[in-house]
């Protein structure tokens, strides 16, 4: 038989032996003897102290709470206790309390470089990014080498997209510590944003090599091999991102881009589902919550009413609205909602039985399905795409205005949109410079701007070019369809414009990036989505120069100039 000592009756044994059992894993013993120790003297302010650790390190908040509560009443100067009871409020999300606590702490141990970092962390779930950025570089002032600061620093300011400021932070975190996962991971995050793809790559590489069960690394590692269109080894990257985490929504809807893009919809229609929120509750596209059933096809809608929303971009609704006339196929009663914008354009088409806006009261209806769904539900594959020649048309009355108010044709008619909205994901790489689209346009033609803002950096370009009739502020959707009717191509780039167009089956040439979106797939001139289109693809990232030659070599031959 074993022996078993015999703990004598002394408060600072039992705490003693608290933490040998704490140190060996055997954390409810060590809660035991911690409580045998505090029960012999009730003010043993390490014996408080030290199970409130435990009882932090075992996720149980609410008692540690209590027991740091206890430990500071004991002891009010105790820098270490008010900042662990900060990482407890943190923990609930009680921020304000767990900013007060770090200040306390802070107080008592100017010096507390943890706790300027824990600060800074509440501080920045407070939306105070500036106070937060200060807290951090206290910190690192305190303590140079501290790399968790230099990483947490280098989040918020790419938060705030500094994207240089970021990316100092990181290469010093990468400079103390060249192992450090997070700093590798988080430099690859602003390299992508910054265009550099090579020393993006090179940077999650260095990420996963270190940790290799890091999903997020190997996802955004995916998302760089996608931007140079290498889709198998970007899938390979989603599959080991998901192999660490299956239920890795990112690497999911990563994984969904890559597969339609390179046209295989059977796989990526499913994985788009995963397209709305990631684990930390931010949202990937925004998903209405409805009380009524979501419908993909499975159950016959015949009889009943079926709402369709919108629930991407503009472009998006146009391109995916052609569905409504298959669901009310089914014998079903369509209900469209839309935003106000697509009102007008969308009030006769075919299919929908009732058209409200996005911030209208809604009839009664029996299911409920987002229009990117559609697909899935209708098993669409590339040989089967609905309406592909054109599903729209401009309103008569208002084609009518237009043919008018452009008068004789005695030249070709080309509309152009070069640019959209500035403020969406990937503006940057799908807007050409009007400069640099007018220098390749041939003379003879009339052009007609179809944007409906024009941007500073454009608007001198456009000045010096009187030809390129403007009508700004006139053109909504509904006068925009009725204008493109009355021209011979509409030359746009990656835009609602072109879905516009090319929805209405006008004759549109769509510019786009080496990396396009997934709806434009990869190799190819047409597009199986719109049989109007013609696509110009940029050759290498960035490179206007070669789509642009190509369109204006084609265009004497179209226009017969």
């Amino acid at each position: 038989m074993p022996f078993k000592p015999t703990i004598p009756g002394n408060a600072a044994v039992h705490c003693n032996h608290g933490s040998a059992l704490e140190a060996l894993g055997r954390t409810d013993a060590a809660l035991a003897s911690f409580a045998r120790a505090i029960s012999i003297n009730p003010d043993y302010l390490e014996a408080h102290f030290n199970r409130a650790n435990v009882l932090h390190k075992l996720e149980r908040y609410e008692p540690a709470l209590a027991a740091y509560d206890r430990a500071i009443a004991i002891n009010p100067n105790l820098a270490d206790a008010h900042f662990n009871r900060g990482k407890v409020l943190r923990r609930l999300e009680r921020w304000d309390e767990a900013g007060a606590s770090f200040d306390r702490a802070i107080a008592i141990d100017p010096g507390h470089a943890d706790a300027y970092l824990s600060r800074g962390l509440v501080l920045k779930e407070m939306r105070r990014p500036d106070a937060a950025l200060a807290s951090y570089e206290r910190a690192i002032a305190i303590k140079p080498d501290y790399v968790e600061a230099h990483c947490n620093r280098g989040n918020l300011l790419k938060k705030l997209r500094r994207w240089d400021a970021a990316l100092a932070s990181y290469d010093k975190a990468v400079s103390i510590k060249a192992d450090s996962a997070e700093a590798h991971f988080g430099r690859g995050i602003v390299l992508h944003e910054l265009g550099r793809f090579d020393d993006a790559l090179s940077s999650y590489d260095k990420a996963v090599a270190v940790r290799p069960d890091y999903a997020e690394a190997h996802s955004n590692r995916g998302n760089t091999l996608t931007e140079f269109n290498r889709l198998p080894e970007a899938l390979s990257a989603y599959e080991q991102a998901l192999s660490v985490n299956s239920h890795y929504a990112p690497a999911h809807f990563n994984k969904a881009i890559a597969l339609l893009l390179a046209g295989e919809f059977s796989r990526g229609w499913p994985e788009y589902e995963w397209r709305w929120k990631n684990e930390d509750g931010s949202v990937i596209h925004e998903r209405r919550e409805l009380r009524q059933p979501l419908w993909l096809g499975g159950e016959s809608p015949a009889g009943k009413s079926v709402l369709l929303y919108g629930e991407q971009g503009l472009g998006d609704t146009i391109q995916f609205c052609r569905y409504a006339k298959l669901v009310a196929d089914l014998n079903a009663h369509v209900i469209l909602q839309v935003n106000e914008p697509l009102l007008k354009l969308l009030a006769c088409l075919d299919g929908v039985s009732r058209l409200v806006a996005r911030d209208g009261e809604l009839p009664h209806f029996d299911y409920q399905c987002p229009l990117l769904s559609l697909p899935l539900a209708f098993k669409t594959t590339l040989d089967n795409i609905p309406s592909a020649r054109g599903y729209l048309s401009g309103n008569p009355a208002k084609t009518a205005y237009w043919r008018g108010r452009l008068g004789e044709a005695v030249k070709p008619r080309i509309g152009l949109a070069w640019s959209g909205n500035p403020n969406q994901k990937n503006d940057r790489k799908r807007s050409v410079p009007l400069t640099q689209l007018i220098s390749r346009l041939p003379g003879n033609v009339q052009y007609v701007c179809l944007q409906t803002e024009v941007r500073e950096s454009d608007r001198r370009a456009l000045l010096a070019h009187p030809e390129i009739l403007n009508f700004g502020d006139e053109l909504d959707f509904e006068n925009t369809a009725a204008l493109c009717e009355c021209l011979d191509l509409v030359i746009s780039v990656d835009t609602s414009v072109a879905h516009l167009s090319a929805a209405l089956g006008k004759t549109t040439w769509i510019l786009l990036p080496f990396n396009p979106d997934w709806r434009w797939l990869l190799n190819r001139t047409d597009c199986p989505w719109y049989r109007a289109a013609t696509l110009y693809r940029q050759q290498t990232t960035g490179d206007w120069n070669g789509a642009l030659e190509r369109m204006a070599s084609d265009l004497p031959g179209y226009l017969n100039l």
